[in-house]
């Protein structure tokens, strides 16, 4: 198993390439797993700020071919030329990619350092992935000990206990650009239905807002407002509604973005201030409307440059969490690789013992003798795979894996199965009055007839 990442956020891109690389996100992994055999899952977190593609590729030598598909596919849905996607994406591999996705899931990558929201859309993507079958068994486990992490350093420092989020520090700022800062006397309106206008109503009625309209263009307003409050709004009520409300909020992304045109006509006559918040990564807003008399425009590059510093010893504390975390699990993911290999060698020495033992049992058939002579190779055996099995251990723990396996192939001629795939272990090969000692085939006298001693006995000591 070998995992890579592409990764491009508000860190290295502007956020407009952002919006532009993530049309299309939902179909990327399905249609890479389709036309690719270097990959073998994909999971794609998109969110207001970020687009990322983690893949699993079946050994090192697809890294590269994995990479290309991916940059392909998502050329092919966003319309960028490839070359352009390409030079969009940092490219993770090896304990990078999970040490980069932990500090995401955790929040020390977002614009607001220890937001809480991204710990939520990081297990959304796996569902989604796991979902369309595109999750692959190490993108799981690599997605899972995300979310742990995540908990352990909200847990564990002082960001968990500060509850800041882009939706937070954005109504802040409306606050702050207000007359009045009190949230139950404003009127606002909220475009989208999705997760993020559920986190902005949930902060809005934290603060005491009660006047809060939901228009959705797809028509899921009704069913939004159900289950979290509000009123929701058609489109022949929404002129009203705008002129009416002191703040505006866009969580939507949808194409129909509203123009400064459209704002200064339904607010004609009006003299009341209004704030705009457009949260969606693709705007639902035109940059325009900012220069409108009265009108203040909030964005997420907005909200970047007003997120407030978090102190050094907790960003460092949870830096620590999440690099020790990232090292645990690259270890945990090398172990398995080894066990693939410890299995494969335990196979071949099975075989071996198995071949012997049809030619003992051919020339003496079933007898005492033919037992005892099985007994003392399977010791032997046992014997000669514990320095090998200890030493696979050591090499794993020194991230020298591939000499291990390596060696296996030039010695043996093994070729090692990806762990994903590696079948169930053999029972181990050893002595004491309470193991068994199986036998794969069952045995023939030399006459074809079958042997009825039952070959699957306690192993004694010699």
């Amino acid at each position: 198993m070998v995992l890579l990442s592409l990764v491009a956020t508000h860190s290295n891109v502007d956020l407009e390439t952002v919006a532009r690389l993530s049309v299309g996100a939902p179909q990327v992994p399905s249609a890479v797993l389709a036309e690719d055999r270097a990959v073998s899952g994909a999971v794609v977190l998109a969110t207001c700020n970020r687009f990322e593609i983690y893949a699993e590729t079946p050994s090192e030598d697809d890294v590269e071919a994995a990479r290309s598909a991916i940059v392909s596919t998502i050329s092919e849905y966003s319309g960028i030329p490839e070359r352009s996607v390409s030079a969009s994406f940092e490219t993770h591999t090896g304990q990078g990619v999970a040490e980069h996705l932990f500090a995401v899931g955790a929040g020390l990558d977002s614009a607001v350092i220890g937001e809480r929201e991204i710990a939520g859309q990081v297990r959304r993507a796996l569902i989604e992935a796991q979902g369309s079958g595109a999750a692959s068994g190490g993108l799981v486990r690599l997605f899972q000990a995300a979310s742990k992490t995540a908990k352990d350093v909200g847990a564990q420092t002082a960001l968990g206990s500060r509850g800041r989020s882009i939706v937070s520090v954005a109504l802040e700022l409306a606050g702050d650009l207000s007359a009045d800062a009190d949230w139950s006397r404003k009127s606002v309106v909220l475009f989208g239905t999705g997760a993020y206008a559920g986190a902005t109503m949930a902060a809005l009625k934290d603060r005491g807002c009660t006047d809060i309209s939901v228009f959705s263009s797809s028509g899921r307003a009704e069913a939004f407002v159900a289950s979290r409050g509000g009123t929701a709004v058609t489109a022949a009520d929404l002129p009203g509604a705008m002129r009416r409300a002191d703040v505006v909020i866009g969580c939507s992304g949808s194409d129909a973005r509203i123009d400064a045109a459209d704002i200064e006509r339904v607010r004609q006559g009006s003299n009341r201030p209004l704030v705009v918040i457009d949260l969606a990564l693709s705007h639902d807003f035109d940059p325009a409307v900012g220069t409108l008399a009265g009108v203040e425009l909030i964005t997420l590059e907005s909200v970047r440059a007003a997120a407030p510093e978090e102190q050094a010893d907790a960003l460092a504390q949870a830096g620590d969490l999440v690099r020790d975390a990232a090292r645990s699990f690259e270890e945990q993911q090398t172990t398995r690789a080894m066990n693939a290999a410890i299995v494969a060698l335990r196979r071949h020495t099975q075989s071996v013992l198995d071949s012997e033992m049809e030619r003992v049992r051919a020339q003496h058939g079933c007898t005492a003798a033919a037992e005892e002579v099985e007994f003392a190779l399977r010791r032997m055996v046992r014997q000669l795979l514990h320095v090998p099995t200890v030493r696979a251990r050591e090499l794993a723990a020194e991230g020298r894996s591939d000499d291990y396996t390596a060696a296996l192939e030039a010695l043996y001629g093994i070729d090692v199965a990806p762990a994903e795939k590696a079948p169930a272990p053999e029972q181990p090969l050893r002595a004491g009055t309470a193991d068994v000692v199986p036998v794969a085939h069952p045995h023939t006298h030399p006459d074809g007839a079958a042997c009825p001693v039952d070959h699957e006995r306690p192993a004694q000591s010699a």
